[in-house]
This record gives C-alpha cells, sequence and structure tokens, in this order.
C-alpha cells in the first residue's frame, strides 16, 4: 500500500514539475512588478502617491495604476467624491510625485 501512495505521489509531483514553468519563464505580476520598481527606486510607494491625492482630490480611493508611458512610470488615481458622486481621476509622475493631471467626471 505504501509503495502505490509513493509512486502515485511521485508521479503526480513529476507532473506538476514538468506542467509549471520556471520563476523566469512566468509573466511577472503587476503588483510584484511594482514592488520591485520600488524597491529600485524607480517610482515611489503607492502610500505616498495616496497620501498627495488625498489632498488634492479628498474622498474615496476607488482604483489606482501603475503604468508605463514612453519609458515613463505614471501612477492614475480615481478618487470618488460621496457628497458629489464625482469621480476626480488624478495623474502623478511615479518617480518624483509630480501631479501632473486632473480630469473631473460628472
Amino acid at each position: 500500500m505504501r509503495l502505490v501512495i509513493a509512486i502515485a505521489a511521485t508521479t503526480m509531483l513529476a507532473a506538476l514539475a514538468v506542467g509549471m514553468p520556471a520563476a523566469e519563464d512566468r509573466p511577472e505580476r503587476e503588483h510584484d512588478r511594482a514592488m520591485r520598481l520600488v524597491r529600485q527606486g524607480r517610482v515611489l510607494p503607492l502610500e505616498e502617491i495616496v497620501a498627495r491625492a488625498s489632498k488634492d482630490a479628498p474622498g474615496q480611493l476607488i482604483e489606482a495604476e501603475l503604468d508605463e508611458e514612453n519609458g515613463r512610470y505614471v501612477y492614475e488615481l480615481e478618487v470618488a467624491d460621496r457628497a458629489t458622486g464625482r469621480v476626480t481621476e488624478l495623474r502623478y509622475d511615479a518617480r518624483s510625485g509630480e501631479l501632473l493631471a486632473t480630469e473631473i467626471d460628472d
């Protein structure tokens, strides 16, 4: 009985190993890429950008993205104002934290 279980377990592990790409072959997940860029000092942590956004457009953060545009990283945040129902989109230079653009959606 133990031999059957050992063979079954070995077969399952071999099947998993063959079917799993190596770490370097898997695409990098978005949050892993963002964390790597923060560690490298190429972008500010999202927390710093959110703190700036809370001053520039108070409200509830509903979305945050880190995009690359023409070799430059940009944080794009959407903030909802519950009182007015408006959503403000804020774009920040991810390296300096400079506010690049503000757009209000009614």
